[in-house]
């Protein structure tokens, strides 16, 4: 008996951690750094209590989301790279970091500290994405003129979709199935745009890494991600 109160007890504090990570990542989409744990609580449909037994600060959760997305970031771009076919791996790099929503914390950049496992993760991820191009390039299948930051950047762009989130915020449960249907359309003829060969050159020069890296710095440390 004791051992099943142990067990649905798991469960829930599972399933209140899913509720607040999800919240936390939405919230941040909307708000930003100005993100509430108020907001964020409510949205999970928890107590603030709740999330503070789970997270002693709003930063040791923000630290958290950010490890688990980098780490979601490696892992579409590993398996990215385990695809035979250059164009195919880089598609679905593309693609699934997109739907991860890997580029949607770029909003509380500099507002907290870079641990350790979250800047080796980053580097592991931007060395994959750097590799996926480089094949990509080598096949001839991605214009030459578009780097891995480029990529990264449209990623980030494309996390977001004001069109189902404005739905979500209505209540229009009858529209959010074709909201996100167009969203793919969206992401595909975005990655349509990279293919080569190219009909017009990009304006140089072409962008670095430290687009992301510089903004993760805040005013207290001078760690990068």
């Amino acid at each position: 008996m004791e051992s099943r109160r142990k067990a649905a007890r798991r469960a829930e504090v599972e399933r209140n951690d899913r509720a607040l990570l999800q919240a936390a990542r939405a919230v941040v989409a909307e708000d930003g750094a100005h993100a509430s744990v108020a907001n964020i609580a409510a949205r999970a449909g928890v107590g603030v209590g709740t999330l503070y037994r789970r997270y002693r600060t709003k930063e040791q959760l923000f630290q958290h989301l950010c490890t688990l997305t980098l780490n979601d970031y490696l892992r579409v771009a590993e398996e990215g790279l385990a695809h035979d076919d250059p164009w195919e791996g880089f598609a679905h790099y593309a693609t699934h970091a997109v739907m991860a929503g890997t580029g949607a914390l770029g909003a509380i950049a500099g507002t907290i500290e870079i641990s350790e496992e979250m800047s080796a993760t980053s580097a592991r991820g931007d060395a994959a994405a750097e590799e996926l191009v480089r094949r990509a390039h080598d096949a001839g299948v991605l214009r030459a003129d578009v780097g891995a930051v480029d990529v990264a950047l449209l990623i980030e762009q494309l996390g977001r979709s004001p069109l189902v989130e404005q739905l979500t915020k209505q209540g229009r449960t009858d529209l959010i199935d074709a909201a996100e249907h167009a969203r793919k359309r969206v992401i595909i003829i975005a990655l349509q745009g990279l293919h080569a060969p190219a009909h017009a050159p990009l304006p140089d020069p072409r962008p670095g890494w430290e687009l992301f890296s510089e903004r993760w710095t805040s005013s207290n440390s001078s760690a990068t991600p």
